[in-house]
């Protein structure tokens, strides 16, 4: 049955739409600025204090102007998403998405809190070399957990497994 036959009233099928068109600029949003943080941490010239500490400040910029409200949108508009239709709520796959973007939200929190750790960073990049490696490893492996769930996340959603279980 098409969308436009089906019974529901028209300001749930509205509801619907806004959130998932919301749900999925904002995911792009968020991708982008995975991306933009993952080439700095990457690319940061080391040698420069002051253009490394330019770099930072970007991925802060970058980490608490884009990642986090982008996240919050994408789980906020998710889990209106989940109760707007009904459809989801009875499906495993979603509510297994909507676990795992919280738990990506969370994990944003942690690339946010590194990216704030500037002074840290900045005084590692002439006095320990070494310390500095091991913080942007850490905040890289971080993004790329990010990146990962959210790419499981894409795939719960075209691909919508059943996810049930029976009690006997």
């Amino acid at each position: 049955m098409s969308d436009a036959a089906s019974p529901r009233p028209a300001g749930r099928r509205l509801w619907r739409v806004v959130f998932k068109v919301l749900h999925e600029v904002a995911s792009i949003g968020f991708g982008g600025g995975l991306a933009a943080c993952l080439l700095i941490n990457g690319l940061a010239d080391r040698s420069s204090p002051e253009a490394f500490a330019t770099a930072r400040q970007a991925f802060s910029m970058i980490a608490t102007y884009l990642l986090v409200p982008s996240m919050a949108v994408v789980v906020v508009s998710g889990l209106l998403a989940i109760a707007a239709t009904r459809g989801y709520m009875d499906a495993g796959w979603a509510w297994l998405k909507a676990l795992l973007g919280i738990t990506v939200f969370e994990a944003t929190f942690m690339v946010v809190g590194s990216s704030s750790r500037h002074a840290e960073m900045l005084a590692a990049v002439t006095r320990d070399p070494a310390a500095l490696d091991a913080l942007l490893r850490s905040e890289r492996h971080t993004i790329l957990l990010l990146i990962v769930l959210s790419i499981v996340n894409v795939v719960l959603a075209v691909w919508r497994p059943r996810l049930t279980y029976r009690v006997r």
